[in-house]
């Protein structure tokens, strides 16, 4: 689990709460719904069910889950090379791998897999989990956009209760409340849930896409028996050139 990221998102919500004072004078449940069950329909008009459910799954994986070091990704393959050129491919079917890419790799590579095969069947599911994300990120978009024009439409319907009950002074107050809430909630979901959410799936997208880049080339460089200690030479070039000391240290290079 990314604490990172829950612990932001909550203390985001906690900071804007003792802001305000008395919470309860922010609480409408008119605007609650104009905002959050309108952009939910909305989000819902732009997709079908199963994308909506593929969406929601990205966007918890990008909450809660951080992608593997590339130190401890380059730190397994090189196990995995010493394990295979040792005692061949048929060993290494008994290893824990939790990497469900790198997995899918390995289990290739018992099978005896053509490497042709393998590194069109791997490119292949790379560019799905590109495409999952996009989906995800693009969704997450349309709800970041969508939530402020609710809040908009929320700040009409109130000003328009408003005005048409000038002679109610009683209507007046929750008629302001309505046309106000309702933008500060548009803006509070907008900025403080979904744009961070869309900042991390993008961070890991990129990150995950460089460690199954990473896991193609190994398992490639290992089908074509390739010495194991050469694997971290191999994958420095996917580091930034600042991790680079630190992940020729974490793998022995």
């Amino acid at each position: 689990m990314d604490i990172a990221s829950v612990v932001g998102l909550i203390a985001a919500f906690v900071l804007i709460v003792m802001a305000m004072g008395d919470p309860s004078v922010f609480i409408d449940v008119p605007s609650v719904l104009i905002v959050i069950g309108g952009t939910a329909a909305t989000v819902l008009n732009t997709t079908t069910i199963p994308g909506l459910i593929g969406a929601i799954k990205v966007f918890l994986k990008s909450i809660l889950n951080s992608p593997e070091p590339p130190e401890k990704v380059i730190e397994q393959l090189v196990e995995l090379g010493t394990i295979a050129k040792k005692d061949g491919f048929v060993a290494l079917e008994g290893q824990e791998i939790k990497n469900p890419f790198m997995a899918r790799g390995v289990r290739m590579l018992v099978d005896g897999t053509d490497p042709a095969l393998i590194k069109q069947s791997m490119e292949t599911e790379l560019d799905q989990i590109k495409a999952r994300h996009q989906s995800g990120n693009d969704l997450l978009g349309n709800a970041q956009d969508l939530a402020p024009a609710m809040g908009m439409i929320g700040t009409l319907v109130g000003l328009v209760i408003m005005l048409g009950n000038m002679s109610d002074p009683k209507a007046l107050g929750p008629a302001m409340a309505i046309a106000i809430l309702t933008t500060l909630y548009g803006a509070i979901i907008a900025n403080v849930v979904f744009m961070p959410a869309r900042k991390k799936l993008e961070a890991v997208d990129t990150a995950e896409t460089i460690n199954n880049l990473m896991i193609t080339d190994a398992v490639l460089f290992i089908q074509g028996g390739g010495n194991p200690r050469l694997i971290p030479d191999l994958l420095i070039g996917y580091i930034i050139p600042g991790n680079r000391a630190k992940v020729q240290a974490a793998v022995g290079g």
